[in-house]
């Protein structure tokens, strides 16, 4: 079995054991040099958090064992598409490729799809469902111009 095929397996089966136990069927596994760093299921029903997706546990658990929010060489293996949350907390990581077993369309039938979002996120933000409204605060504080003071400081 190839080295895809192995995690990606693993994976699922993270995800047919997370739905077992009455959690969404999402796994993901985080793998760096051919050794696993992070794994992940779908926590979104136990914790009460939509963002606990099986992707971004995964990749918390790998930073945590890092000791880095770098997953530079890092591979995702995941036992569907990753929605556009996660996607964009893969490419924030570092992290070049991605491996997924199930497709958006694989998961429409069921209800578990994360298409309708991406269509949605395709949209400028003036046509989003949701009310996006840039307002500057007048006079500007100074935010990043403090950040990057503070650290510089610790330089």
């Amino acid at each position: 079995m190839n080295m895809p095929e192995h995690f990606l397996r693993m994976a699922v089966d993270l995800a047919r054991k997370n739905a077992e136990c009455g959690g969404r069927p999402f796994g993901a596994v985080i793998v760096r040099n051919g050794s696993v760093i992070g794994t992940g299921v779908n926590q979104i029903l136990s914790c009460a958090d939509p963002t606990a997706h099986a992707e971004l546990s995964a990749i918390r658990a790998a930073c945590r064992a890092l000791g880095s929010p770098r997953l530079d060489g890092c591979v995702v293996y995941a036992s569907a598409q990753p929605c556009p949350m996660c996607l964009a907390a893969i490419h924030m990581t570092g992290i070049r490729e991605v491996f997924y077993a199930y497709s958006n369309d694989d998961a429409e039938p069921y209800g578990l799809s994360s298409a309708p979002v991406y269509r949605e996120l395709a949209l400028p933000l003036s046509e989003q469902s949701i009310n996006i409204v840039h307002y500057p605060i007048s006079p500007a504080p100074q935010l990043y111009e403090s950040w990057r003071a503070v650290v510089s400081e610790r330089a």
